[in-house]
């Protein structure tokens, strides 16, 4: 329910990798949503919606959808009256024309949400202002809001009823609803991921372990490069103690579910990696890659952060191409369980992005 108090948020998305940077920014924009603000997420490419959160076609979330490459939104947006908040995302520079219109109004607050990262400069440029000194905005102040894993950034999403559904989640019910062959005693792991090179190894590990495994995978890229692995495996649905199971492309809602139903979960990118985090099951992270391989450092930060086992963190090297030799074990009690409740306690034990962002704004506005 909207408040005399609430403001109103223009949040701008350009679309890089639909499953990343679009996924947060709808989730950012439903939650705002749903503690009252009102909010307008701005996109140049709203395909991805269209399975991911089907409704946002109808826009009965309280969250208006932008098409900024439509001339005649933009008029609009022009013509209309400038937004109380004003969020970047990752650096993705609204039309010019819109920053006119946005500079025109006293108190606007522009956020320049930025990547979420556990190295040591995150917690050193929260918050700090960033003058804008020419184009239309020049005269105004951009403040940088770093999401993290620590007190001193500005958290992570969360919606306030998170952990309530999910002690309540039941997942036999759930993997039956979706049609998704299971049996007791068959452990479940999910695969989100780009094309490790590791891949084949570990669909060996899991077809030659002692316990049956189902993989459930997921549609996209990590589909197509399962398929390609096994394909010169000529084994398409898994072999030994290994089954294969190939989903559709999921809403966010059962893109949860899928992880809280499975016993370890391979993610990548960033909304996939905090998804896992809340599941509190063993995760796996594939990290962007870059070409000059600075996401090496940044996945040893969060290793660092994260307390990662021995086991666990030369499992990620391999995965991401950091190291190289033999995958170790796959684990989902243990040194990885534990690792992975530590970390969901430690955060829950923080104030949540969206709340934060809400108190910055307050404050600078």
């Amino acid at each position: 329910m909207q408040s005399s108090q609430s403001k109103q948020w223009d949040i701008f998305c350009k679309v890089i990798d639909n499953h990343g940077d679009l996924g947060v920014c709808w989730r950012l924009a439903r939650q705002l949503a749903a503690v009252g603000e009102r909010v307008r997420l701005w996109i140049d490419d709203a395909a991805a919606l269209g399975w991911m959160a089907p409704e946002a076609r109808t826009g009965r979330d309280g969250v208006e959808v932008i098409d900024w490459l439509d001339p005649a939104s933009l008029q609009a947006a022009v013509a209309g009256p400038a937004p109380d908040v004003l969020i970047e995302a990752f650096g993705c520079d609204p039309a010019p024309e819109l920053i006119a219109r946005f500079a025109e109004k006293s108190g606007l607050a522009w956020i320049n949400l930025e990547y979420l990262s556990a190295e040591p400069y995150v917690e050193r440029l929260h918050g700090l202002p960033s003058p804008v000194f020419k184009g239309p905005g020049a005269g105004l102040t951009k403040r940088f809001f770093y999401p993290g894993f620590t007190a001193a950034t500005g958290g992570l999403l969360r919606e306030p009823d998170l952990m309530a559904r999910r002690s309540t989640f039941d997942r036999a019910q759930w993997l039956a609803a979706r049609q998704i062959p299971w049996r007791e005693g068959e452990r479940l792991v999910s695969l989100f991921c780009y094309e490790p090179n590791a891949l084949a190894d570990m669909l060996g590990q899991l077809a030659a372990g002692s316990q049956p495994t189902r993989l459930l995978v997921t549609a996209g890229r990590a589909a197509r490069a399962v398929q390609a692995v096994q394909a010169s495996a000529q084994r398409p649905d898994g072999g030994g103690a290994l089954s294969i199971s190939y989903l559709p492309y999921l809403t966010q809602p059962d893109f949860d579910h899928l992880l809280w139903s499975c016993d370890l979960n391979f993610v990548r990118g960033e909304d996939s990696l905090v998804r896992a985090l809340w599941a509190g099951a063993p995760l796996v992270w594939q990290i962007y890659p870059q070409d000059d391989d600075a996401h090496h450092e940044k996945l040893n930060a969060w290793l660092d952060w994260v307390g990662a086992s021995p086991s666990l963190r030369l499992f990620h090297h391999v995965w991401n191409g950091v190291g190289s030799g033999p995958l170790p074990e796959l684990q989902t009690h243990g040194a990885w369980m534990q690792t992975a409740l530590n970390a969901r306690a430690r955060l829950l034990a923080q104030d949540d992005l969206v709340t934060q962002l809400q108190e910055l704004v307050t404050q600078k506005s």
